[in-house]
């Protein structure tokens, strides 16, 4: 059987996912301490494609759309671009190009065009064949076990995602499915699945000790490893906000979907701290285009990609 990768990490697998790529970004943007710009660049354009593309354009078309841009960031319309404004224009920018994406992946998962996505579709474009478990029957080898575990609860989402319990899911289920944290109707599925993997004993919430899994120190050891620390840090101070020692649904929410606004933040802080000639906490115009190529190597324009996105720079957003 040739397991393919999933476009998107969802459900569950997002926990894991968005730890790991949060962890492997930040590597990649600041290896060994440094800060990498091309790197802000890369990610900004994203790809060489599109900063190939954006040397095309003239300087005065790339002013143009740039002045653009930072006007629909400037909510408040006074000329000067706070955290607030960059961080909500960024996560505004990771939501809408999810989106775009799902909408590619649903084209290529229509087989038949028909306007929709059924289970037998999804299952030829992951794994080139129709794969069926027996929900009841564990299977022996522990790899295929684990697969068959995820391949259920994949199914489970998809037919959650299914509101009109039609044969397939249309655009908007499809997104519901792809990206349930984009979706008000797929929170409670999200946690009950949350629930249903990490509470042991069945008492509505997590405990620290159920966070972590099945670790349990080396009695030889005389502390806990230092991703071990790393993950308790995680939960007394990110996900544990009435300090009750164990996250309820909500705090469980937080953990399980991967949440961009912290990623956001640092993005917003990281270029104000570069920009802010002036120290006032926030970029005007002429501070931005002055330090342009570093606003263009950050996640405020996606690395560039939106001097070639009519969404953003266009009169009307």
């Amino acid at each position: 059987m040739r397991l393919g990768p999933r476009p998107a990490a969802l459900g569950l697998l997002l926990l894991c996912a968005a730890a790991a790529s949060a962890g492997d970004a930040e590597e990649l943007h600041y290896p060994q301490g440094e800060h990498r710009s091309d790197y802000d660049r890369e990610a900004l354009l994203g790809g060489q494609e599109e900063v190939d593309e954006y040397v095309k354009l003239s300087p005065e078309e790339q002013h143009k759309r740039l002045k653009s841009i930072i006007k629909k960031i400037d909510l408040d319309s006074d000329g000067f671009l706070t955290e607030r404004e960059l961080s909500s224009w960024i996560q505004m920018s990771f939501k809408h190009y999810a989106m775009q994406e799902a909408k590619q992946q649903f084209v290529e998962y229509d087989k038949n065009s028909d306007g929709s996505v059924s289970w037998d579709e999804y299952n030829i474009q992951m794994y080139d064949r129709v794969i069926d478990f027996d929900e009841n029957t564990a299977l022996d080898d522990a790899e295929e076990e684990s697969f068959r575990q995820l391949h259920l609860k994949d199914k489970k989402r998809f037919e959650k995602a299914n509101q009109d319990s039609g044969p397939g899911l249309n655009l908007e289920e499809f997104i519901a499915f792809e990206h349930p944290e984009e979706v008000d109707y797929m929170t409670e599925f999200v946690i009950q699945e949350a629930l249903e993997e990490h509470d042991k004993n069945g008492d509505g919430f997590v405990s620290l000790e159920e966070f972590l899994g099945d670790y349990r120190r080396d009695p030889t050891a005389n502390e806990d490893p230092e991703w071990i620390l790393v993950e308790k840090d995680r939960f007394l101070n990110d996900y544990d906000k009435d300090t009750n020692g164990k996250l309820d649904p909500q705090e469980l929410l937080s953990w399980v979907v991967p949440n961009n606004q912290g990623i956001a933040q640092e993005e917003a802080l990281h270029l104000i701290d570069e920009m802010d000639l002036n120290s006032d906490r926030k970029l005007s115009e002429a501070e931005i285009m002055e330090n342009q190529d570093l606003f263009l190597t950050s996640e405020a324009t996606d690395y560039g990609r939106q001097l070639h996105d009519e969404y953003f720079y266009h009169d009307e957003l």
